[in-house]
């Protein structure tokens, strides 16, 4: 009996499990699919290419095991580097990313 009201408490909830999925748009995650919107606005054979590259690169990166706010990271990371030269010398702590 105490299973069956489980069931059905787990029954009536269950939208509640996937609020903090990632939005998917077409199998992307949502965010890498904002170029998708100025295709269409301006369809171009550059246009349909750029889109096409920056889904697929956000795709590589989620079979590595990177999520788009991760691989955004990632990148400034990348651009950025390890030196930080806005900040003085007294406050100045080691570089580390969490991302």
């Amino acid at each position: 009996m105490t299973k069956e009201i489980e069931n059905i408490q787990e029954k009536i909830n269950w939208h509640w499990r996937n609020t903090m999925r990632t939005i998917r748009f077409i199998g992307f995650d949502a965010r890498a699919a904002m170029p998708l919107p100025i295709l269409l606005v301006y369809a171009r054979t550059s246009t349909i290419m750029l889109s096409i590259i920056v889904l697929l690169l956000f795709r590589y990166f989620e079979n590595k095991g990177l999520t788009f706010p991760a691989a955004m990271r990632s990148l400034r990371c990348w651009i950025v580097g390890v030196e930080r030269p806005g900040w003085i010398s007294v406050e100045k702590k080691k570089f580390q990313d969490y991302g």
